[in-house]
């Protein structure tokens, strides 16, 4: 138990009273601890037990007095083992030092009644807060007295009629002034009513002012707050791994008007959540090594006219396309980047898909080109220069079908992002690219992108500004080199 009497330090007091405080607190005064295996040393009442008998020393019973007189005593009444522990508790009981409030039924508000195995029991005069402070038995105790009375029952019906401001500002009040039926019915409140999100700062920055942890506030704080117990780095595991079922679960729902409701859902989530590193970049290319491996396996299928499964394309399509977006609010889109330019045997196989199936894999295509040409992938020359070489005529192929089957598609977007991509290759590679545009442009109308931003860009560097900016360097010439882009 705490220690009643804040001027007296309990190294002053007697000896027993001290085993017997050590012993309340030990075990009859907490009862939820769990007993000890081994005991080292007795209990109270064997404690008490083993003390000598009170008895009066006995020298004689008869005694002779001086006139000759012989006078006869009783001899004391003989005490039970039970009776002698009576004598030594209330011994100790009475021997406290002045001013301590222990066993005081005068500061005292509850009456204890500590009973043996056997039916001895002695009554204690305690106070209810400090049994609430240190016991987790008392308070739950006396929370389920309070609720079971009338005053505990009318306050929690007064509180139903209040909101969480109101509500945090009588728990403060309550806890002020030491009104623990106020504290435990504003505590009830708060565990079972519904909090806005701007009031959940609020009640856990209050609740930790106040530490109520002994009297339920943890069972509150729990709504908002994983286990303090838990380490960091499994919290860490946890929420990745929910993190990675919840993408899983998406990329393979059947129905598809949820999996685009529910993708909106978790894009905005992860993109709130981008900081705080719970989904590693390696688990979100093992998602999307899956799609693409799945995609790779049906589209080559569909190319062989096996197209038994040949709603997978669009399928996966989807899915990267979708995975992509994230890996580029990410930062960490470039290794995608790489791995989609180099799907040549997909590309090859690209013309021998009916246009119906396949267009939607050049979504993947233009999402790169979007943001190769907003500066959010900063991918190498030779890595931008293949992806073109792998997927433009196929782009070129499906965009007359995407234009008029993907809902949402933004042309002008897409016809920009193009038109930056191909203008960050060096310009003989732009000239090559620019000119074979401008040739099927002509004979293909409206299902060609129109880059004729590019285009313009291009003729003004490679003409008009040809002689503006000639540095003054030496001719090298190289001998012994190659290239397949010219």
């Amino acid at each position: 138990m705490a220690d009643y009497d804040s001027q007296q330090p309990i190294s002053s007091y007697p000896t027993n009273f001290s085993k017997f405080n050590s012993a309340l607190t030990a075990g009859l005064l907490n009862p939820m601890s769990p007993p000890p295996q081994t005991r080292s040393s007795p209990t109270l009442f064997e404690m008490m037990a083993s003390e000598p008998d009170i008895q009066p020393t006995t020298r004689s019973n008869t005694s002779t007095p001086q006139n000759g007189v012989v006078n006869v005593k009783s001899p004391p009444p003989l005490l039970d083992k039970q009776g002698l522990l009576q004598l030594r508790i209330n011994d100790i009981l009475a021997n406290k030092s002045p001013g301590n409030q222990f066993n005081d039924p005068g500061s005292s508000d509850i009456k204890l009644t500590l009973s043996s195995k056997d039916g001895f029991s002695v009554e204690l005069c305690v106070h209810r807060q400090i049994l609430v402070a240190n016991s987790r038995f008392f308070a739950g105790k006396f929370a389920a007295k309070i609720h079971r009375n009338g005053n505990g029952g009318d306050l929690r019906r007064k509180l139903m009629r209040e909101d969480v401001p109101r509500v945090l500002a009588i728990l403060k009040v309550s806890a002020a002034i030491g009104f623990d039926a106020g504290v435990l019915s504003c505590l009830e409140y708060l565990e079972a009513a519904p909090w806005a999100e701007d009031e959940e700062e609020k009640v856990a920055s209050l609740l930790s002012e106040l530490q109520l942890e002994g009297i339920g506030a943890s069972e509150v704080l729990k709504r908002v707050s994983l286990d303090a117990n838990t380490h960091v780095e499994e919290n860490i595991i946890e929420n990745e791994e929910v993190l990675l079922k919840l993408l899983n679960v998406v990329l393979e729902g059947k129905d598809e008007k949820a999996r685009r409701e529910m993708k909106g859902l978790v894009s905005k989530m992860l993109r709130e959540n981008a900081n705080h590193n719970e989904l590693r970049k390696e688990s979100l290319y093992s998602a999307c090594d899956g799609c693409l491996q799945r995609l790779r396996h049906h589209f080559l299928q569909a190319a062989a006219s096996n197209l038994q499964d040949v709603s997978q394309i669009a399928r996966q399509s989807d899915n990267l396309h979708w995975i992509l977006d994230i890996l580029i609010d990410r930062q960490i889109a470039e290794d995608f980047l790489t791995t989609w330019a180099s799907q040549t045997e997909m590309s090859k196989a690209h013309s021998k898909v009916p246009p119906v199936h396949r267009f939607e894999i050049s979504r993947v295509t233009a999402r790169l080109f979007v943001g190769v040409g907003k500066g959010q992938l900063l991918a190498s020359k030779d890595v931008r220069c293949q992806l073109l070489q792998t997927w433009l005529v196929p782009f070129y192929d499906d965009f007359g079908w995407m234009r008029r089957a993907s809902k949402g598609l933004d042309r002008h977007l897409i016809e920009d992002g193009l038109s930056n991509t191909i203008l960050t290759l060096p310009l003989s590679w732009q000239q090559e690219i620019l000119l074979a545009w401008f040739d099927r442009f002509l004979n293909s109308g409206e299902d060609c992108p129109n880059i004729q931003r590019g285009f313009e860009v291009w003729w003004r560097r490679a003409f008009w500004k040809r002689n503006t900016f000639q540095p003054d360097y030496p001719h090298v010439r190289i001998a012994n080199g190659s290239s397949d882009n010219r």
